[in-house]
């Protein structure tokens, strides 16, 4: 049965290896126990906050707290969709979108991560190609951006291999307070549509459009407002869309 006030419950993603799915309370349990710190394998924390070395049960009460955030923040004006990946039912990690004044500009931005048991078969791949066609064929994005410090270098892999250009760097702060060279990588709407597969599935996306601002032939549905939103969301941020909250933004 639908759920009749929170349509995202509803929305999946779904390709032949996985699901992307708005995570249910009981996800949200599961996405707090696979989120450890072995989650980099060269020990190092490539995320912008250091949220990773906070003890259990601690980083899992934030963790808790960081998806019920994403439920009462989301708006058509600014709107973080962090889902939960799904492997044979299991959660084993993360994979977000996120926009400002995403009616108007059409543009969004990822974040993810995945458990380390289930790294390493190709699913980070996977799930990006996923939350792509959802924010390109779904939604009407006309671009898409990731970013990866220096070192992180199967994230930067996975931008590359979807069809994401290099798009510039900037120094900026990473977890333990150090500065560090952040890469930018962009996918516009013509090289998805290149590179677009016909075996990805998006279930219950048109209840849910009037959350994204949208209408049913996703023209906007708040122009009054909208303005404005775009106007803030041309100052800088430190943010880029992700999966764990503002500043732990890193793709895997």
């Amino acid at each position: 049965m639908a759920h009749p006030f929170w349509p995202l419950f509803d929305l999946v993603v779904r390709t032949p290896r996985l699901e992307l799915r708005p995570p249910t309370d009981e996800m949200c349990v599961e996405l707090a126990r696979v989120a450890k710190p072995d989650m980099f394998p060269d020990g190092e924390n490539y995320f912008k906050a250091d949220w990773l070395s906070e003890p259990s049960p601690l980083r899992e009460r934030h963790s808790m707290q960081f998806w019920w955030r994403q439920r009462s923040d989301f708006s058509p004006e600014s709107w973080q969709l962090a889902m939960a990946v799904l492997v044979d039912g299991n959660v084993v990690g993360s994979q977000g979108v996120g926009a400002q004044g995403f009616p108007l500009r059409r543009s969004v931005s990822t974040g993810s991560w995945l458990a380390a048991s289930a790294q390493g078969r190709g699913l980070g791949k996977e799930m990006r190609a996923a939350v792509l066609h959802l924010a390109f064929a779904g939604l009407g994005a006309n671009e898409a951006h990731s970013e990866a410090f220096d070192g992180n270098v199967r994230s930067m892999g996975v931008s590359r291999a979807v069809g994401y250009e290099d798009n510039g760097q900037r120094i900026e702060v990473r977890a333990g307070g150090r500065a560090a060279v952040s890469r930018k990588f962009r996918i516009s709407r013509e090289r998805f549509e290149q590179l677009r597969r016909d075996d990805i599935v998006i279930d219950n996306l048109q209840p849910c459009l009037p959350l994204f601002g949208l209408g049913p032939d996703l023209t906007p549905l708040l122009a009054a407002q909208v303005p404005e939103a775009a106007e803030e969301a041309t100052r800088p941020r430190l943010d880029t869309g992700t999966s764990e909250d503002a500043g732990r933004s890193a793709d895997r």
